[in-house]
């Protein structure tokens, strides 16, 4: 699919969804919900613990290994591990606490839940399965025709669910789920299945859904794209270690200190131009006040609609595409280069990585050990960093024709 068809599906999409915004009916406080976690759980050949407060107004991201207890943290908030001991609680209500024997059972916990396979009634249809679900519920605020038209299921409300694709069955399984009328969405890598266009749709949809219902959501991925374009913090699972959460780009960058194997910048710039005639996008970067630079990536859209101009859009750079220059790089014939301040050097056996800083945004680069001895790399020098354009990589461009 190209670029420009997806940002049109993508455009779409998003005023498809606005159109239900007046005819939803919110709390307010289902726009923050505070999670208390303090538990420990005996795991395979680690302990799951965590003790902390995570505040979730949007979409927060839960990061780590495959293995790393990610989908069993899900499964303790959820209440679907009753040898979990300690103390768990939303928004202020005990859902757990081992010293009173206190277990509020998942059906009870207002707290949804999404899973890797949808997990329908392969006998009825989409409408029947929501039907199904929302049986249970007796004061409704939201309808089946509004949570159809949310997931964009209206059209395929009379077919059966064996009929559909992977997309559109995890679309029903979240259909459902907000049936429920939870005040937390929980969701267990529910896209993993799926090929990176329809992934990209349905990231869009559920970004739509959070913000219509201002609903928090915990949403698992292994992949740090992925949660950069969804979410707006982080938590990082470590052989059960859970971090403490942080805004989305400082924890990637925090895992950059903390060994990852593919350390990388991760910033959200504001995208100010396409440039057709080129093949670039120019987003734009803030140096100081009144001042910007510019860094270009892969044309966003094959056309000249504007639509997306204005909008912050998540990029990742990953450090082993950016390189470092000690004299000013005029006659390059890559389009991103940008002077900088070296604030910290981390040296392993083979390489460096190095820490920069133009503006307020960081950026990292990784180079040989070699290289970084011999051009005689120290904190606080001024140095020049650049990078292709198609090493600016955003969670919806596909395109990778530039070599700039």
């Amino acid at each position: 699919m190209s670029t420009m068809t997806k940002s049109n599906i993508i455009s779409s999409q998003q005023n498809h969804l606005s159109s239900t915004q007046a005819t939803i009916d919110n709390s307010d406080d289902a726009a923050l919900s505070e999670l208390t976690l303090a538990f420990k759980l005996a795991f395979n050949h680690f302990e799951i613990t965590s003790n902390q407060s995570i505040r979730i107004s949007a979409i927060t991201g839960i990061y780590g290994d495959s293995g790393s207890g990610k989908s069993t943290l899900l499964r303790v908030i959820a209440g679907l591990e009753h040898r979990a001991k300690g103390q768990l609680s939303l928004n202020g209500k005990s859902l757990q606490n081992s010293e009173n024997k206190c277990f509020i059972k998942a059906e009870n916990r207002q707290i949804g839940l999404v899973f890797q396979d949808s997990r329908l009634f392969p006998h009825l249809s989409v409408y029947g399965n929501l039907a199904y679900g929302a049986k249970r519920q007796t004061n409704h605020k939201l309808t089946i025709e509004k949570v159809l038209t949310l997931t964009q299921l209206t059209k395929l409300q009379h077919q059966n669910v064996t009929q559909l694709s992977g997309g559109e069955k995890q679309r029903v399984s979240i259909a459902r789920a907000l049936l429920a009328e939870p005040k937390l969405l929980l969701l267990d890598e529910p896209f993993s299945a799926l090929d990176k266009t329809t992934k990209s749709q349905m990231l869009t949809i559920l970004k739509a859904i959070q913000q219509q219902l201002q609903l928090p959501m915990l949403y698992v991925s292994h992949s740090l794209s992925e949660l950069q374009y969804i979410a707006d913090q982080l938590v990082v699972v470590s052989a059960g270690k859970i971090s403490p959460s942080a805004p989305i780009h400082q924890a990637i960058h925090d895992l950059n200190s903390l060994g990852e194997t593919s350390p990388k910048t991760s910033l959200s710039l504001i995208i100010a131009e396409h440039l057709p005639d080129y093949g670039l996008t120019r987003l734009s970067l803030p140096i100081a006040q009144g001042s910007n630079h510019s860094i270009y990536l892969p044309i966003l859209e094959q056309s000249n609609d504007q639509r997306l101009i204005g909008q912050l859009l998540p990029c990742i750079i990953y450090a082993r595409d950016i390189s470092i220059s000690t004299t000013k790089p005029e006659h390059s014939s890559i389009v991103n280069h940008l002077s900088a301040n070296i604030i910290a050097i981390q040296h392993s056996k083979t390489n460096a990585l190095v820490t920069l800083e133009t503006g307020e945004q960081k950026f990292y680069a990784q180079i040989s050990l070699w290289s970084a001895i011999r051009m005689e790399l120290t904190t606080q020098a001024r140095v020049f960093i650049q990078f292709k354009a198609n090493a600016v990589h955003s969670y919806h461009n596909t395109e990778q024709t530039i070599h700039a």
